[in-house]
Formats: structure tokens, sequence, C-alpha cells
């Protein structure tokens, strides 16, 4: 052999009786006797340089075929589960094809041999048949690389027993991850898709509300007519009137302005500036109130909280100098800044406020209607106490007062509590209003109407007493012994008063109307055609929205948008530059109407 330097490849090697660690020239004899060359046994070494360029011919070759299976150390055949090349091992853990160390046993002439690898002495019997099949192992989904080089490691011990076991555990860890990975994935489309599932029925719902809200609209205005006044003194539609030879209409309303509100109670509007204010209370459970400030050009809406003792607000007024002026029951009256937003001043006040007004082009003087039935008049330069408190005659709350002036250039305040309207002079000269007479039998006074500056004109309008009775109980007293309307409030009554002097008004006309049982209606009066025709608009009942009649004819106009909720405010403006706006204001909605004469 050449590796004893014999040079005869058929000699058997000298036998050998113990272990003889690091013999490599017996691997290269039993290479020599199998036809392999020796530089395919990665443990021999060879000092020759022919057999160096072999060896990095061969691996060359070996690189270039890329990774192959494992294969048996001696003959470099891959192993076989069966057969007669199987996959075996030795004592010392090498494993080999069964048939090469069986042709080396008989090689060696004898019962004993030495492991080629490590020189350890085997005999017949101790040749082991491994049964490790072949393994697979994904690596990252990238590639799957196959190998058995668990048969290197000395599968019959037991580090290479607990090596299997913690290889299997990984790949059975590694199965589980990737299950888990597709059920996450799964998840998520299902959530996603149950996201769009779920954004398509809100809306869904969203838009079934809207148009049972649409359709629940046109229901009520188709039963606007079945609901007309049962009696009352409601002339013929315009229709009617103009095929009579009645006048032609004097002026047209136009939807300027739409604004949806939370909880609004009453409003002001500063026409010139085109600015509104609507109270209300704050989102949430809170009990803080707030002003809600509109831009009429561009709808732009800002929040003024007030002070918490402000309580809540029950009239607006807008006068000269950038100044709102608000009455609460609080026991404030407050100045409001329309530039800052801010509250410049409050005046206590001996009892809760009512309502409030102020000249748009008199005197600093504002004025404060109270619960009590008092009348207080302030000038707002100076800040400390009333400059005339005034008593009512009676303890009713003033639920509505307009600073006027009169034929002769006197500043007068009209007013109006549930016994009636009342005129005060406020200069100082008498501390009690006086009655309107004529008004003594119409009923409880719940609103008051005024064409300003000079009054000439009022409307007030009048829902039944409630009397009682000889046995106790209460019964109602219509004004027309007209029947109570069921669902849409009481049965009551409009009155047309014309001045007749500078502290008298003598009534001339009265029209049935629907009112409320219960809440201080407002209304309005419109001057139109030049000033030369009057309007009268009130918050009808039955309509949930504004009716319109011609004065002084108390003939019926025209019924505007109605709203969902009963009006709570109505106000009529005029800029400097002569363009009118009517405001109606409920519960949740606030129109603003263009006046346009004709």
């Amino acid at each position: 052999m050449p590796a004893s330097g014999t040079g005869s490849p058929g000699r058997a090697p000298p036998p050998v009786e113990e272990e003889e660690p690091g013999r490599p020239h017996e691997a290269l004899d039993l290479g020599l006797s199998l036809g392999v060359g020796a530089a395919a046994l990665p443990v021999v070494q060879v000092s020759s340089a022919s057999s160096g360029e072999e060896e990095e011919e061969a691996g060359g070759d070996e690189e270039a075929e890329g990774p192959s299976l494992p294969s048996c150390p001696v003959c470099m055949n891959p192993w076989t589960a069966e057969g007669e090349h199987r996959v075996s091992c030795i004592p010392c853990g090498h494993v080999y094809g069964r048939s090469c160390l069986e042709r080396w046993l008989l090689q060696c002439g004898k019962k004993t041999a030495t492991c080629p690898q490590c020189g350890k002495i085997f005999r017949q019997k101790h040749i082991i048949n491994l049964y490790a099949p072949e393994i697979v192992v994904p690596n990252n989904d990238l590639e799957k690389v196959r190998f058995s080089s668990l048969l290197f490691l000395g599968c019959v011990s037991d580090h290479g027993l607990k090596l299997i076991s913690f290889m299997q555990q990984v790949l059975s860890l590694r199965h589980k991850n990737d299950t888990l990975e597709n059920q996450q994935q799964k998840m998520i489309e299902e959530i996603k898709e149950y996201k769009v599932h779920a954004f398509l029925y809100v809306l869904q719902r969203q838009i079934s509300l809207q148009q049972h809200l649409i359709n629940e609209s046109n229901s009520k205005r188709q039963k606007m007519a079945e609901q007309s006044s049962n009696g009352a003194r409601i002339a013929q539609s315009v229709a009617s009137l103009r095929a009579d030879g009645g006048s032609s209409d004097p002026c047209k309303f136009f939807l300027q302005n739409e604004y949806f509100l939370d909880g609004a109670r009453v409003m002001g509007i500063d026409a010139s500036s085109q600015i509104i204010l609507a109270s209300g209370r704050a989102a949430g459970v809170s009990i803080e109130h707030v002003l809600t400030k509109i831009n009429m050009f561009s709808g732009h809406q800002t929040k003024v909280h007030l002070p918490p003792n402000t309580k809540a607000l029950k009239d607006i007024c807008i006068i000269p100098g950038g100044l709102a002026v608000f009455a609460s029951l609080g026991k404030k009256l407050s100045l409001l800044s329309m530039t800052t937003n801010n509250i410049v001043h409050q005046y206590d006040l001996p009892a809760p406020g009512w309502s409030c007004s102020g000249l748009q082009n008199g005197p600093n003087h504002i004025y404060a209607g109270l619960q009590n039935g008092m009348l207080l008049v302030f000038d707002t330069r100076q800040t400390k106490a009333a400059l005339h408190s005034l008593t009512g005659l009676s303890t009713h709350p003033v639920h509505t007062i307009h600073s006027v002036v009169d034929c002769s250039g006197s500043t007068k305040v009209i007013s109006a509590s549930s016994i009636g309207p009342c005129i005060w002079d406020v200069d100082g000269s008498e501390n009690r209003p006086n009655l309107l007479t004529g008004m003594e039998s119409q009923g409880v006074c719940i609103s008051l109407a005024c064409a300003a500056p000079s009054s000439d004109l009022i409307v007030a309008t009048f829902r039944p007493k409630v009397e009682l009775s000889v046995d106790g109980t209460s019964s109602q007293v219509a004004i027309s012994q007209s029947p109570t309307l069921s669902s849409s409030g009481k049965l009551g009554c409009h009155a047309l008063m014309r001045r007749a002097s500078s502290t008298s008004f003598v009534k001339e006309q009265t029209c049935n109307g629907n009112v409320s049982e219960l809440r201080m209606s407002k209304s309005a009066i419109i001057p139109c055609s030049g000033n030369s025709q009057h309007l009268f608009a009130y918050g009808d009942e039955s309509l949930s929205g504004v009716r319109t009649w011609q004065l002084p004819s108390f003939q019926a106009f025209t019924d505007l948008r109605p709203h969902r909720r009963p009006i709570l405010d109505l106000r009529f403006a005029e800029s400097s530059t002569g363009e009118k706006y009517l405001g109606c204001l409920s519960e949740e909605k606030l129109q603003v109407f263009r006046v346009i004469d004709h």
C-alpha cells in the first residue's frame, strides 16, 4: 500500500490487537482496495503536490455540483436504508455503508479490524444497522435542504437521541408557528371584512333614518291643511284672495340659511353685522350654558361659554356698540362683546331675568323684565346699580319687553305678562305701568309683537284662562267657546291694537290661532312694501312652523317651511342698509329667511 511504502495494493495490513488511534494509512488501504482515490477520504492528509491538486479538483467538482446527500466516507456512494450498502455504524460512532465495513474486515483477514477514521477496534458483531430516515428541514420558506447528517452525530449515543428529539420539537414548533401565522392572517382578513360590513350597515341605517325624517316631514306638511283652526278666523288662501281681486303679495320669503343646533332656546340677530346668537346647553351631562355665535356669511359657528352663575338664558337683545344683552335665570343681566366674545359686565338682579331690550338709536339705556313683575332700567355707562326700579301690576313674570319711541319722541317700554300688555314711562316719573284697555277678557297673554321703532301697531297673543269650578276642579274656558285642539295646543287668540295716543292703544281686530298650552311663545311684526304694509308671524303649534297673516285684516298669507319641533323663538331684524331677515328657532334647528319687498 502507498501509505505503508510497500506499493502492493493486495497486501493486508498487519494485525492490530489493541486500539491504536490515528492510523490514516489503514483508511488509505481500504480506499485503494475499493478503487477509491485517497483524495476522496476527508481524514487522509496527502503531502504530495499531485495529491493536493487532485483534492482541489475534487473539491471544485463538488462545489460545482452543489450540495449532495450524505454518503459513505469510504466509497463516497450514498447510503441506502436497506440492502448490502445500508447505513451502519460501529461502536466508536462512525458511520459507513455495511458492505464497505464487511469488505474491510475481509481484507484485514481477521475477525477484528480498526475504524478507518479513528483506529478503534471493532468486530463483525459490532456492526449495527441504523434506521434513520432522510429528514427534510424548511429554512424560512426560502428553500428546503435535505440532510441525513444526524447519522454522523453518533445517533446510538444518548446525546444523539436527545438532539434528534430536540430537532423534532423545533420542527413541530415551526409547524405550529406557520399554522398560527396563517390563522392570524385569516383573522385579520375576517376583521377587515367585518369592519366593511359594519360600516355599510351604519351607513344604511343613517340613510334609512334620514329617509324616515323626510317622509315624516312630508306627511306633516300634507296634514297642515287638515289641522287648520276649526272655527278660527283664518282667511282664505292667497290664491282665493287673488281670485277675488285681492292685492298682490307685499313681500316674499326666501330661505337663506339653515343651521342644526342642539338644545337651543332663544336667539338674537345683528342684521348689520350678519351675526346670530343662539343660546343652549353645553354638550354632555354638565349644566353649563353656552352661546352659539353664527356668521351668516360663512356659516362658521363659535361656542361662547358663559359663567357658571349665569344659568339658562331667557332673552337676548343686540344693541349698538357691538354689545349683546341677555337676561338669565341666574339673576344676571349680562353684556357680551360681539368682538371679543367675552362678558364685559354683569348686573345683579333682585329676581331671575325673563326679558331684556334696548333702543337701536337711543341713549345707552337697557331694560330688564323680572320674574317678580318688576322692570329695571340700566345705563351701560354705569356699572353699579339700576337707574330705576319699577314695580309691575302683578308678580307674574314680565316675559316680553319692547323699548320704543312714541309720536312725541319720548322713550316708552311696552311689556307683556300673563295679565296682558302694559306701557311703562321709564324716565322715573311714574313707578307703575298702565294696562292697555280692552285686553282684560282675552285670556292669558303669552306673547307680544311690536312694530318698532314707532310701535304704532302691536299684536298680543292669548290662550284661554284656567278657571276653578265650584267643586274645585279646573275647567278650560275657551275665548270663543271653540273646542280644545287635542294634539296641536290650544285654540288661542291674536289681538291687533293700534296706537291712539302716546299712552293708549285701541283694539282693531282679532284672529284665532293654535297656541302653546305651556310655553310663552314669541311673535313678530314684519314691515314690508316700504313699511306701508305689515305681516304678523307666529309659531303655530299645529304646524311646528311659522304662519303669517296680513295686517290689519288677519288674512292668511303663507306658511314657512316647518320644523320637527315647535317654534321657540321668532325674531325680525333689519340692517342699516334695509336688508330684512326673519329668524325661526326650534330646539334643534335655526332657519333664517330673507324678506324681499315687492
